[in-house]
């Protein structure tokens, strides 16, 4: 069946969404041979390592959407794989807190959005928030049930054994060769050379560069958002998750808290241009990838478009005492000396060239190649059913 081939499905990309993908295919056709490569020493180095863990209810996104049906149905996969497998989680449930009055009409819509993807919420007063969370203030909340977390590298590490796959980790791509009556055949950083009957790219950050070397182009560009956390000093002060009425004009969903599955409590992120596809911190500046962030037009666009919120990000970047401030707003009796830098994460945004900051994952096909171009939170949460999806496809293309 392979003759003249490495593997049957070559999957570019050993985060969550990659592995998830190989041990989707790997259950769905036995006897496929899959084998994935990754360019760091191990898996989930990037956008799934460096995530707040927080297995997602789907309360936020569009009915309808691939984000909306995926996040729902992925949350109660991820909890039952969890379980299956020993991997540590907990079904905590969360508050969304408004603390303006012009956020309440928001929340009110959360509801609705809620109740229409099948989602339980609860409606809380002022006073009953205290009922969750001693320590948060704000005009009203609802509590979402549903919101879990997890350790998404031990997922991530579960999935790879599970899958049966071959991965290839320190193994980074520089070319690929397709042609549709032969396959894929890509050429590492080693020197050497892999063969498939089909590609997938999985490659998050870079997927947008892997479908260009693939000979597509994905008419997108990932511009990277650095998101920056504190850990909490005193983390007895929340007991749980505790988010801000989101932006509908963002992806981001703000500054928030989030107890992690070790106990301590992330604060953040502060969502900041990155310099650097994977700049995890201002000192980390790679000209090439600036310059190809820079030379597209849809950079521009949100820049123009939006430059009042990112000021308020950059602002809260460059200055813990406002950092605290927006923390203070859902969490008063914190202070500067409570928020101790930690690992910063960078979001694989794709944007469209005018501008338009995709909101919904994003799969496209090519010959003999299946393309995972726009893939942030929460893919984490929903990386059993895109896995599937991804297969699915990567499959009808053998």
């Amino acid at each position: 069946m392979r003759t003249g081939y490495d593997c049957d499905v070559l999957v570019i990309g050993g985060g969550i969404v990659g592995l998830s993908t190989a041990y989707a295919i790997t259950r769905a056709a036995p006897g496929t041979h899959v084998t994935v490569l990754e360019k760091e020493p191990g898996p989930a180095r990037h956008q799934t390592g460096r995530n707040s863990g927080v297995i997602h209810s789907g309360v936020y996104y569009r009915p309808g959407s691939l984000k909306a049906r995926y996040a729902v149905r992925g949350a109660a996969e991820m909890v039952k794989f969890c379980a299956e497998y020993g991997i540590p989680h907990a079904v905590t449930g969360k508050l969304i807190v408004a603390t303006d009055r012009a956020e309440l009409p928001r929340l009110h819509a959360l509801v609705q959005r809620g109740r229409e993807n099948g989602i339980p919420v609860r409606e809380l007063g002022a006073t009953q928030i205290a009922e969750y969370e001693p320590e948060v203030r704000g005009l009203a909340a609802i509590h979402v049930g549903t919101t879990g977390i997890c350790d998404f590298v031990a997922v991530a590490r579960r999935l790879a054994h599970a899958s049966g796959a071959e991965i290839r980790y320190g193994t980074r791509v520089v070319r690929v060769d397709r042609r549709p009556e032969r396959g894929v055949a890509v050429l590492t950083a080693a020197g050497d050379v892999v063969r498939g009957r089909v590609l997938v790219n999985c490659a998050g950050l870079q997927c947008d560069e892997i479908a260009r070397l693939t000979g597509d182009d994905p008419d997108m560009r990932i511009v990277p958002f650095r998101g920056e956390y504190y850990e909490l000093a005193r983390p007895e002060l929340v007991r749980g998750l505790v988010y801000p009425v989101p932006d509908p004009a963002f992806p981001f969903l703000g500054v928030h808290l989030t107890r992690g599955i070790d106990g301590s409590v992330h604060v953040g992120p502060n969502a900041v241009p990155a310099l650097a596809r994977e700049g995890y911190g201002w000192g980390t500046v790679r000209l090439r990838e600036l310059g190809s962030t820079l030379a597209w037009p849809g950079s521009w666009r949100i820049a123009h478009r939006h430059w009042r919120y990112g000021a308020g990000e950059l602002r809260r970047s460059l200055s813990k005492t406002a950092f605290t401030d927006a923390v203070g707003r859902l969490l008063p009796a914190v202070s500067e000396g409570d928020l101790v830098p930690t690992a910063a994460g960078v979001r694989a945004q794709a944007v469209l060239r005018d501008g338009t900051l995709v909101d919904d994952f994003l799969i496209r096909e090519g010959p003999r190649a299946v393309h995972v171009l726009n893939a942030p939170s929460p893919a984490a949460t929903a990386s059993l059913p895109i896995g599937r999806e991804v297969a699915r496809r990567a499959l009808n293309a053998l």
